[in-house]
């Protein structure tokens, strides 16, 4: 599994991992999001999920290779959690949702938007990268009586 580590007076980083540029790397990256968060997490279900989405679009529309890799991070910060991918870029526009509910395909954004507060796109115009990420909300913990 990827790694995991707190950042003393900062945000806790959930996990992070490098993930090769293949279909194959969607499951891998749902059994790391799901061990880092814990399956007891309120958002884990939907974190998964997210982070499925946005691997695959990774994948299927990053100008990546086979033997290029991908960067997953989960970074927890007060009540959000953020996941972000990170992809060697593509040469197509950035990435939108399509309204085209009856599509076969294309349907992955839209659902990172459904489940997350909000998604964004950051091209690092240094490296043609380009990083996909999403914030999802949970409830603070009832604190004692």
């Amino acid at each position: 599994m990827g790694s995991t580590e707190q950042i003393t007076g900062g945000p806790a980083v959930s996990g992070g991992v490098l993930l090769p540029c293949v279909r194959e790397s969607v499951a891998r990256a749902r059994l790391e999001v799901r061990g880092w968060l814990g399956s007891t997490h309120p958002v884990v279900d939907d974190a998964v999920l997210a982070a499925s989405e946005l691997v695959t679009n990774a994948v299927v529309h990053s100008a990546a290779k086979p033997d290029d890799l991908l960067e997953l991070t989960v970074t927890a910060v007060r009540d959000l959690i953020y996941i972000a991918v990170t992809d060697p870029g593509s040469v197509a526009d950035e990435p939108c949702v399509r309204p085209d509910q009856d599509g076969e395909h294309g349907r992955g954004l839209l659902i990172v938007q459904h489940v997350s507060l909000g998604w964004g796109v950051r091209d690092h115009s240094r490296t043609g990268r380009r990083t996909v990420w999403c914030a999802l909300s949970f409830p603070a913990p009832l604190s004692g009586p």
